[in-house]
């Protein structure tokens, strides 16, 4: 089974691995897979689901909710609103509840703010925060969370949350993207803040190889993961030897599985000297790009 660890204030006992439904927004996925991915989220013991009304343009909140009678009192259900004013928010999440075919969620959270200007929007007058508020005065979520991509995550988060007291923050976090000092920099500052107001860290890209470039992308994730076991397991371990932090899964059922054995084996730190002898043997890449290179070629 997998660790669990209290999600910030929520009082919710969390499985330290999330399951990112990304996963299930995958064109052709079957019914057989849907069941047995779900199957084996319940057999490792998840009871965290992270979605967003996106993920697939809804398909995979349409399909996490056909098994929402199933599973719904075992876990604790989130996903996120991409919209960044008060009515487009407010639709897109009645729209989420329907897919989800619930009456109400645990955790909402505003997708992907990083742009300085989407967020001043966001966050102010008629903006989606305002929504999110309103959703959950109205009981239709408890916690309100928001959620980064990219190098200014860190930094962004810590401006949202000295504007509103979030839930939670989600943003990337593993070896290569910390071979940056800024963003090392930012991500540990942050942290500590999270720490000390009792706001949950969930991390993603946990085993991030490098971007797909001229390759053929042969899996769901937008980059290309770590597959073998032992690098893969050396990631995952990696991260959660952070005591602060949640991981987000992957966005590819077929390598969930192996997510999932390594999550559920934690043990010490990897040495940096590992982790290094990894990224040159695994030729890992930073798949997030905008100031420099995060890492020596």
């Amino acid at each position: 089974m997998i660790e669990k660890k209290y999600f910030g204030k929520t009082g919710h006992l969390s499985t330290r691995a999330i399951f990112g439904g990304a996963s299930m927004g995958r064109d052709g996925l079957t019914e057989e897979e849907s069941e047995k991915t779900i199957d084996l989220l319940l057999e490792y013991g998840i009871n965290h689901l992270d979605l967003a009304a996106s993920y697939g343009k809804g398909i995979a909140e349409r399909r996490v909710g056909a098994w929402m009678s199933r599973i719904r009192d075992e876990i604790f259900l989130a996903t996120k609103t991409g919209m960044r004013t008060y009515r487009e928010a407010k639709e897109e999440f009645y729209s989420s509840l329907e897919r989800l075919q619930v009456d109400r969620v645990d955790h909402i959270q505003i997708h992907n703010l990083t742009g300085t200007d989407e967020w001043e929007t966001a966050m102010g007058p008629g903006g989606v925060l305002e929504a999110l508020i309103e959703i959950r005065e109205e009981k239709l979520a408890r916690f309100i969370g928001v959620t980064g991509h990219g190098m200014t995550a860190p930094e962004m988060h810590s401006r949202s949350i000295e504007r509103f007291d979030f839930d939670s923050v989600l943003l990337p976090y593993n070896f290569v993207i910390m071979q940056d000092p800024k963003y090392a920099r930012d991500f540990h500052n942050l942290v500590k803040t999270c720490s000390r107001r009792n706001i949950a860290v969930q991390t993603i890209k946990s085993i991030a190889r490098r971007p797909w470039g001229e390759r053929d992308k042969v899996r769901g994730c937008w980059y290309e993961p770590l597959e073998d076991q032992l690098s893969l397991t050396r990631a995952v371990h990696w991260v959660l030897s952070h005591p602060d932090v949640f991981l987000i899964t992957v966005g590819d059922i077929n390598v969930l599985p192996k997510v999932l054995e390594a999550a559920s084996r934690t043990n010490s730190k990897p040495k940096d000297a590992e982790m290094q002898s990894m990224v040159d043997a695994m030729s890992m890449e930073p798949i997030f790009r905008g100031r420099q290179a995060l890492m020596k070629q």
